[in-house]
């Protein structure tokens, strides 16, 4: 029985045209971060960040809605300039870092809003996984560094209530109202590097020619 891979051809060369457009990256953890505010005291804000963030985007140029993004925040780097709060903060009170050292997103979807996106996906943090939808600026258009590499960048926003994710530690205020906001605004600034192409395969060595016979030299 003869087998056609017409169909099979067809759809490849049907695919071809997205694959072209699509490039992976990754973030570059040296200039990315994270950042949040929440309200202290209800009188004023208090900003903190993760140092460390890494993870991958695949952009597609030809339909950015079919991009994908995901993220990794290491949730023991959180630094507020007061190392006994951030040490409470890495505490089984809010974060508890020794049983969930990090906080993920991966997209869902990626939406168009005019020159920028809304990015829809998945967030974990503290054993807790909610839908949440970041605003990003970008990503901007790539450019090359002194060292050759292909670099993008993009800013993502977005808030979220702690006590959905089960950070729910307060304490009430003399004065009414309580210590630590509930509201928590989200800021993520990315640098991504393109991924390389890994290195050609090693062509096999040519096999050598037999040795001519007496009988052949004649």
């Amino acid at each position: 029985m003869k087998l056609s891979l017409k169909p099979a051809v067809a759809a490849l060369v049907l695919a071809a045209p997205s694959l072209a457009f699509a490039a992976e990256y990754e973030i570059d953890p040296g200039h990315s971060s994270a950042q949040f505010s929440v309200k202290h005291m209800m009188v004023s804000n208090v900003r903190g960040s993760f140092a460390k963030v890494t993870g991958k985007a695949n952009i597609d140029e030809k339909d950015i809605t079919k991009s994908t993004v995901e993220a990794t925040i290491d949730a023991s780097t959180i630094n507020t300039n007061e190392p006994k709060r951030d040490e409470h903060l890495r505490n089984a009170d809010f974060f508890d870092t020794a049983k969930y050292p990090t906080i993920t997103f991966k997209s869902t979807k990626v939406e168009k809003a005019g020159e920028n996106l809304k990015v829809s996906g998945n967030l974990t943090m503290h054993g807790v996984t909610k839908p949440v939808v970041l605003d990003v600026e970008g990503f901007t258009t790539e450019s090359k560094d002194p060292w050759g590499n292909i670099k993008r960048g993009g800013v993502a926003t977005t808030k979220i209530n702690r006590k959905d994710f089960g950070l729910t530690y307060n304490s009430v205020l003399e004065t009414g109202g309580v210590a630590v906001g509930e509201e928590v605004a989200i800021t993520i600034d990315v640098e991504l590097n393109k991924k390389k192409d890994a290195a050609p395969a090693a062509a096999a060595p040519a096999k050598a020619a037999p040795a001519k016979s007496a009988k052949d030299s004649k």
